[in-house]
């Protein structure tokens, strides 16, 4: 793997991650985060990229979506990035990302469908240094945390 390549992986990565935990300041016209019901969650992952094959990574945790994104909503804006306004149509989430990271520029767009307070879909479409990624994220809360 070249180091571009690396970069390149980085950045996306990061990129997903603030588009998958990141809501818009505040403002009388933006729609506020969804809210979902911390406990053990199971987080299905298919990212493809321009000439890649498909990766696929599922993960499982104790966590508070809700309550993630907001601490890394503060920790990626701290790092450069800047969001355009939560939009929501029903049960549907709009939003948009400019990240400067590591001397590159990336851009995502990203529609999230919930589908309860214990499972919903993420599809982030990205632009990194011309590069192209699609990622869809399924995630389901599968219990209570472990004692």
């Amino acid at each position: 793997m070249t180091t571009n390549s690396a970069l390149t992986r980085t950045s996306i990565r990061a990129l997903s991650l603030a588009a998958l935990m990141v809501s818009a300041a505040p403002t009388a016209l933006a729609a506020d985060w969804p809210t979902f019901k911390p406990g053990q969650w199971t987080f299905d992952r298919t990212m493809t990229g321009t000439g890649a094959a498909p990766q696929k990574v599922s993960t499982s945790e104790c966590t508070d979506p809700t309550a993630d994104q907001k601490a890394q909503q503060t920790m990626l804006a701290e790092a450069g990035c800047r969001f355009t306004p939560l939009t929501q149509s029903g049960k549907t989430y709009r939003y948009s990302a400019t990240c400067k990271m590591a001397g590159m520029t990336t851009t995502s767009d990203s529609v999230l469908e919930v589908e309860s307070a214990e499972a919903y879909t993420i599809t982030v479409d990205s632009i990194a240094d011309g590069s192209k990624t699609h990622e869809v994220l399924r995630a389901r809360r599968t219990g209570d945390c472990a004692k």
